[in-house]
């Protein structure tokens, strides 16, 4: 099965059961990046008190995975191109789950820090890998429906944590929750047993193997590879662009959507929950019509498309008061701001050949995932002067800056992966 095969009526079952477990697979690893997001962020409040942390110090927990995050971003993803999606997915679940495990043990904040650093690395391995994984598994007309799937895992890895941490907190306490960071290390093994290489990757492998080699390249001809000409880097930029965009807006949004909520506008703690909930659901909606309307419309009408309805959902939002408004702009604004998130996938995979693919992935997303996550710094900064409001109103300007990247990439909807 190619990425180019075409639409027809006799597609095997059991290519279509690949599918299906390719995509799984995919969107469960990635889902794992969501659920430990939050759960290190429930789990910082009995962090700072059983180590007597300051709030500073605590919150660098997440700042130290981030950077393991691009670490692993670039080691996996080469070592992706170099041994396989599917075996080195495997590695960077068990590396996440089993340090994820260990920082239940944690005896004080440097030896925390080391686990979550290493945590971080196996974290960081996980978008590429399973993105290349969906965008080669599947059709060429399906390929932004299927990263589409994949953002969804985030998404449900999220609501996974919001969904246990607080119960698991009050019942065992904040160790407990790191402790169900171990049971990924059995998916890890399912998933290895389950699912085969894609064919898209087995040819360019056979393809290097035919060369005597020497084309097995290192980390440095890799990255190499993503700046190689004029071409290739005015692509690697705008790629960096969108991702960092895509980042800086959700990291925006979700870190200060619920004190916002619950504080300046008066909703408290439960209705501001419901209402980011609520958020989040227009996310994972955003991120299926976003799938469809990229492999019906094309790339760049369905970016173009989400970054005008970004720009003006979250204008509106900015000056809303009234609780049912909030309700309703809050939905529409997560599928704008966040529904791209999926499409990134699809387009960074349809950018560079099989070789660099994964290496490509996980360094362009980790990169922008690195500038994204100053976004709540920057707008606590903002907000601190000039009001959350305001701070979420100049947030416009950076879709702006995506829409102008646009032009610089290339239409590929359909295209046949090299």
């Amino acid at each position: 099965m190619s990425a180019s095969t075409p639409l027809t009526t006799t597609e095997s079952d059991a290519e279509r059961g690949y599918r299906r477990k390719a995509l799984f697979a995919a969107a469960i690893g990635y889902g794992l990046d969501g659920f430990d997001l939050l759960v290190l962020s429930f789990a910082l409040s009995g962090i700072i008190a059983t180590f007597g942390l300051s709030d500073v110090r605590a919150g660098s927990l997440s700042t130290i995975t981030l950077f393991g995050a691009v670490l692993g971003g670039i080691v996996f993803g080469a070592l992706a191109d170099r041994f396989g999606r599917v075996r080195v997915l495997t590695w960077t679940v068990l590396l996440f789950a089993v340090f994820t495990g260990l920082s239940a043990l944690a005896q004080g904040y440097w030896d925390l820090a080391a686990y979550r650093f290493i945590a971080g690395i196996g974290i960081g391995g996980e978008f590429g890998i399973g993105m290349a994984l969906a965008a080669e598994a599947v059709r060429a007309d399906q390929r932004a429906r299927a990263t589409s799937w994949v953002g969804v895992g985030f998404q449900l890895g999220v609501f996974a944590a919001a969904m246990v941490s607080a119960p698991v907190i009050a019942l065992w306490g904040w160790r407990a929750l790191f402790l169900i960071g171990l049971f990924p290390a059995v998916f890890a093994f399912v998933v290895r047993r389950g699912v085969s290489e894609p064919e898209t990757f087995v040819r360019a492998q056979t393809g290097r193997d035919d060369e005597s080699g020497a084309a097995t390249g290192h980390f440095g001809a890799k990255l190499g590879a993503l700046i190689k000409d004029r071409t290739t880097v005015r692509t690697t930029v705008a790629l960096t662009i969108l991702t960092s965009v895509q980042n800086f807006g959700y990291f925006g949004i979700i870190t200060w959507l619920p004190n916002y909520l619950s504080g300046q506008m008066g909703l408290g703690v439960t209705k501001g929950s419901l209402w980011t909930a609520v958020t989040v659901l227009g996310m994972l909606t955003g991120i299926l019509v976003f799938g469809q309307l990229a492999d019906r419309l094309g790339r760049r009408p369905a970016f173009w498309i989400f970054q005008v309805g970004a720009i003006v959902s979250i204008l509106v939002y900015s000056q809303m008061s009234d609780p049912s408004a909030l309700l309703a702009g809050g939905f529409f604004m997560g599928a704008f701001a966040n529904g791209m998130i999926g499409g990134h996938g699809a387009l960074l995979a349809e950018m560079y050949p099989t070789e660099v693919r994964a290496t490509a992935q996980n360094v362009i997303f980790n990169v922008g995932r690195a500038i994204g996550g100053l976004a709540p710094v920057v707008i606590a900064l903002l907000a601190g002067s000039l009001g959350f409001g305001f701070a979420l109103a100049l947030l416009p300007a950076i879709y702006v800056i995506q829409f102008l990247a646009m032009f610089l990439l290339p239409e590929k909807r359909g295209a046949e992966l090299t």
